[in-house]
């Protein structure tokens, strides 16, 4: 198997594991060795569901706006969480490629390997919601030829990223290409460059 094939394979069952229960608050139960990717990345993508599904409840015209504020704060802090995610993700590729001799005329790509897989987890996500639109038995014909072509557009992306991220990592494991990290700088999260957290104290 590719390495996302493998990839694929823990967003399908992070995504089928949450749809169970389809309930935000269902405590996660990770299949996989704490050690391994595989275990990062079904978190990274059960993270990824239950923030989609509380980004469903906000939109809600009728939602209470105490509930409201809750959920944005619980989405402020899932996003954390997810970016948290991706940099340990990264941080395993560094390691996983420190003693690879990097060639004389290697390049860098646009994003670091964590988060194109992170587009990767949001894709299954789409395709996963997009596939159950295209099935709706309650909506009409137009609807779900509308939803089957958005799909095949969906899979055809999927694929396509796959063979991307594919290529990134052969490339970082033979040299062509390095990598770095730059950790991502929230200034709205911390209380010491938000001007409105700071001007409060």
């Amino acid at each position: 198997m590719t390495n996302t094939e493998i990839y694929n394979d823990v967003f399908r069952k992070a995504i089928s594991d949450y749809h169970i229960t389809d309930d935000v608050d269902t405590p996660i139960n990770n299949p996989y060795d704490r050690e391994s990717l595989e275990n990062r990345l079904y978190l990274k993508c059960w993270i990824d569901t239950v923030q989609w599904h509380l980004e469903d409840l906000i939109r809600d015209p009728h939602i209470d706006p105490l509930e409201a504020l809750q959920l944005k704060r619980r989405i402020d802090r899932s996003n954390q969480d997810r970016t948290d995610l991706v940099e340990q993700i990264d941080s395993f590729f560094l390691h996983q490629f420190s003693d690879v001799p990097v060639l004389p005329d290697a390049g860098i790509n646009t994003e670091s390997p964590a988060w194109a897989i992170d587009r990767l987890s949001i894709l299954a996500l789409k395709i996963y919601h997009m596939r159950e639109q295209a099935e709706r038995t309650d909506a009409d014909v137009a609807h779900q030829e509308r939803c089957r072509q958005k799909l095949s557009v969906l899979l055809e992306q999927q694929r396509d990223l796959s063979v991307a991220i594919d290529q990134l990592l052969d490339d970082i494991a033979a040299g062509r290409k390095y990598m770095k990290t730059y950790r991502q700088m929230k200034m709205y999260n911390d209380p010491s460059t938000n001007p409105v957290l700071y001007k409060k104290k």
